[in-house]
């Protein structure tokens, strides 16, 4: 995936609204006017929402008579997922090295406080 549209994914997914409509879509296509209504907010508001999905290439619309129904694409929320398992062993080392570290902290603390209480 190019870096500018990893950016454009990460920048719609930026928004808590935008997340909570793509929540909503994993349980399958609807329309805006369902996407809507758990939002206080207008409707020109959440087409702009929807637009910023849709040029994020998130979600696709389609028309059907008045209706616009909306469904999530996936493919660039796998493209995310796999930029950020390359960092997953670099966090996972770090992790494993704090851990060692804080029982090493750990165990001199104990040896620390048994040698003061034998004093």
């Amino acid at each position: 995936m190019s870096p500018d549209k990893l950016g454009s994914t990460f920048a719609a997914l930026a928004d808590p609204t935008r997340r909570a409509i793509l929540a909503r879509l994993a349980s399958g296509e609807c329309t805006v006017t369902e996407l809507a209504a758990p939002f206080r907010m207008t409707m020109p508001a959440i087409s702009k929402h929807l637009r910023v999905l849709e040029g994020a290439g998130l979600i696709s619309r389609r028309r059907e008579a008045q209706l616009r129904p909306c469904r999530l694409e996936a493919a660039p929320l796998k493209d995310v997922a796999e930029w950020a398992e390359r960092y997953r062993e670099i966090w996972e080392g770090r992790l494993d090295r704090l851990d060692t570290y804080l029982k090493e902290l750990q165990t001199k603390e104990t040896t620390h406080a048994r040698k003061r209480r034998r004093k």
